[in-house]
């Protein structure tokens, strides 16, 4: 092959490295990569688009060695390889000469050359704020510019930044849609997320997968079932074939509805399943208390080939925890390690606490936490004050909440719980110097929120809250719902977990405007008989508000599905499926 334009498409055609690297062996030998810049570009491009991107980095040195100049076309293959391979040996470095290059030989007008360099800045670098500058002096910009630093901020968890140029930008795609939507969803604003995707709908933007991803993952926040069949049902329509990300959103989506089983017809249905797939089913199992079926799929996915990672171990003993099946929970926790050589992070020995202290085992859960190889955090001193809790035994309650609020002196968690532990026990001296004591450091508790989907709208409602625009309705609807459970099932509201100093009265008052006793009587008016009510609570549901929903699904003949932050509850017909409730 005689000519240098025989070579360019020859490179262009050729995305193995090591047939590349056969290429640029014969270049050198021969004498004409010195000679040729267009020849670097070839190579740089084909590299950058090869597994082995690094590869590239050095071409460019050898490139201004030879004495020749870079081309519009060598500085975004250059700095794609770079973007893709960060962690090379000197891959920053060399973005920033790469910068100052383009700047000293006028390159950086290109549009394409300043969209690499706002993707270097924004994502090897880490310098947002370099890329935003990028973005604000270049000559020319199209979507692309944009959606780099939207994506970008959004990982960083700017999501207000990302927002303002997602604004501006004079032209959206569905990358960009996608960038918001899901950068929203990372933020944990998945109220957002969902009225983005109204948005786009209404300007006639069609989703790709990664928008719909998003989404599904909104949905499964806020327990919006009626958003998420909507995805499903388009998918269905439009013929899009089920990739195991899709599969795998749907089946959270509908495992963190309340759908369980819906989730598993998703799954069953799903001809490839990666090991994300298999843990989303067992978590969804084994969170909805079908402890025994999580880990039935556990040992289907080990008989298939697919090799459990410390997340689905994650999950099995989250089953063995909801199930109350100790050994088998020690069973996993030890073939983690001597089986599948796993490493137990702070996680697993959280899952090892919760099963000892539900199952009254606090000496064990306790002897477990001195022996972990790392320090204790908050989640795990937490859950083992529940266990306390539960079995009543306030000395040990009174040393981990010594330890808690050493790590967390100015959360709630700690001091919230030793007072209900210390008020249900009588000793409420004890309770009212917590209280004191939170209100010294102005420590104010977590306040409930839940939300409810009605008609494919989320509500929400925080507690005492009464700015809700149906707000009259509602507490007219509550007060009927007070006499009835008073009446018809002697309910008489537990106020030992009111945690301030007021009358009696008022504390009836203050139990009757927790947010998921609103979402409910919300719920009442706004849907038809016997359908199921869903209530998603960012706090664990308190024993009064267990209790009245227990007597609300019996007085009223409704299934009442509420997803707190521990677990799913199903109450129907005066009782409830979570019969280790704690």
């Amino acid at each position: 092959m005689a000519g240098v334009a025989g070579y360019v498409e020859l490179l262009s055609r050729c995305g193995e490295a090591r047939a590349i690297a056969r290429i640029q062996a014969a270049l050198v030998t021969s004498g004409r990569l010195r000679r040729s810049a267009e020849l670097h570009d070839a190579l740089i491009r084909a590299l950058s688009r090869s597994a082995r991107p690094h590869l590239a980095h050095p071409l460019y040195a050898h490139l201004l060695r030879a004495g020749l100049l870079p081309t519009p076309h060598t500085l975004p293959s250059l700095l794609k390889s770079i973007a893709l391979s960060p962690a090379a040996p000197g891959a920053a470095a060399l973005a920033v000469a790469v910068h100052a290059h383009a700047v000293k030989l006028g390159l950086e007008r290109f549009r394409h050359v300043s969209n690499a360099l706002i993707r270097v800045h924004a994502g090897v670098l880490g310098r947002l704020d370099d890329g935003f500058l990028l973005l604000r002096t270049a000559a020319a910009v199209d979507p692309a510019s944009f959606n780099t630093l939207i994506t970008a901020f959004a990982r960083a968890g700017r999501v207000a930044d990302a927002r303002k140029l997602f604004d501006e930008m004079p032209a959206r795609n569905a990358v960009s849609w996608s960038a918001m939507v899901n950068g929203y969803v990372q933020a944990g604003d998945g109220m957002e997320a969902l009225e983005m995707f109204a948005r786009m709908q209404a300007e006639g933007v069609c989703p790709d997968d990664t928008v719909l991803v998003g989404v599904l993952a909104a949905c499964a926040q806020h327990g919006a079932l009626e958003q998420g069949k909507w995805v499903h049902g388009y998918l269905k329509a439009n013929g899009t074939r089920i990739t195991v990300f899709l599969g795998t959103a749907l089946v959270d989506m509908y495992s963190k509805c309340g759908e369980v089983q819906l989730a598993r017809d998703v799954f069953e249905t799903m001809k490839d399943k990666n090991l994300l797939a298999w843990t989303s089913m067992i978590k969804g199992l084994a969170v909805h208390g079908r402890g025994s079926e999580a880990l039935s799929l556990f040992s289907q996915m080990e008989s298939s080939g697919v090799r459990p990672d410390d997340i689905a171990f994650i999950g099995a003993l989250s089953a063995c925890t909801h199930a109350g099946l100790v050994n088998k929970g020690r069973e996993l926790f030890d073939s983690m390690v001597m089986k599948y050589g796993i490493k137990p992070k702070i996680e697993h020995y959280g899952c090892m606490v919760d099963l000892l202290a539900r199952n009254g085992l606090l000496d064990g859960a306790k002897e477990m936490i001195q022996k972990m190889p790392m320090k204790p955090d908050a989640l795990i001193w937490g859950v083992l004050m529940a266990g306390c809790r539960f079995h009543k035994n306030v000395e040990l309650a009174e040393y981990v909440g010594k330890h808690w609020i050493l790590l967390e002196p100015d959360k709630s968690g700690a001091y919230v719980l030793l007072a209900n532990i210390y008020a249900a026990s009588g000793r409420h001296n004890s309770a009212r110097e917590i209280r004191n004591l939170m209100r010294e450091k102005g420590i104010d508790k977590t306040p409930g929120c839940s939300t409810v989907e009605i008609k494919g709208i989320i509500h929400q409602f925080i507690v005492g809250d009464l700015s809700h625009p149906c707000i009259k309705d509602i507490l007219t609807k509550w007060h009927e719902i007070d006499s009835r459970i008073r009446l018809e099932e002697g309910y008489i509201p537990d106020k030992k977990e009111v945690l301030v100093d007021i009358e009696e009265e008022e504390k009836e008052d203050a139990l009757s405007r927790h947010s998921e006793k609103l979402a409910i009587a919300f719920a009442l008016i706004s849907t038809s008989d016997k359908m199921p009510i869903r209530i998603v609570k960012n706090l664990r549901v308190c024993h009064d508000c267990h209790h009245v929903t227990k007597l609300i699904s019996k007085v009223y003949g409704r299934e009442i599905i509420v997803r707190d932050r521990t677990r799913f509850h199903l109450f129907k017909d005066g009782s409830c499926s979570c019969k280790d409730y704690w």
